[in-house]
């Protein structure tokens, strides 16, 4: 990883910024090789894939409005969960992830975005310590707690994850 010190690249650095601006006391880092999958910004982390919260960015079709879904890199979105909180769901492409957070994918930071978007927060991302989150870039990341992700961007706590099998509400 980087130094905090060290120059970091635009998107990034708007983002440390943005955390700066708002009293956050831990830097963007980056990471030597990609953060874009979970797995992989876990790897270059030294965590498990839970304690990454990922950025899952989706069209509303009413409105054409972003939804932010924050969850855990262990888990997959429930989109029909999602939609029954938020109304149905489309798929949002390159384009449009782009257009409506001012990120690329691989980089979609939980704050700072173009067009404020609705979001939800998986429930489950409460059950560490300690998170990392992307920072505008694919390479960047920076840590807090997940009681930090919830003041900054003020999203409602859900769940939003498929049940595993053998759990509760799982399908056999």
């Amino acid at each position: 990883m980087t130094m905090p010190d060290q120059a970091l690249p635009e998107s990034a650095q708007r983002v440390a910024d943005l955390l700066a601006g708002i009293g956050h006391d831990r830097p963007v880092v980056m990471l030597p090789a990609t953060g874009k999958t979970s797995a992989e910004a876990a790897a270059g982390l030294g965590c498990s894939v839970a304690e990454i919260a990922k950025s899952i960015i989706f069209r509303r079709v009413a409105d054409d409005a972003p939804v932010l879904v924050i969850a855990s890199g262990s888990n997959r979105v429930d989109e029909a969960k999602v939609a029954a909180r938020v109304g149905a769901l489309g798929k949002a492409d390159a384009r449009f992830v782009r257009e409506k957070t001012g990120y690329a994918i691989g980089g979609v930071c939980p704050i700072g975005h173009a067009v404020a978007p609705v979001m939800l927060l998986d429930q489950d991302l409460f059950r560490y310590d300690s998170l990392w989150a992307a920072a505008g870039h694919p390479h960047a990341v920076f840590n807090l707690t997940p009681h930090q992700l919830q003041q900054m961007t003020g999203a409602e706590v859900a769940d939003v994850a498929i049940a595993a099998a053998g759990t509760p509400g799982a399908a056999a």
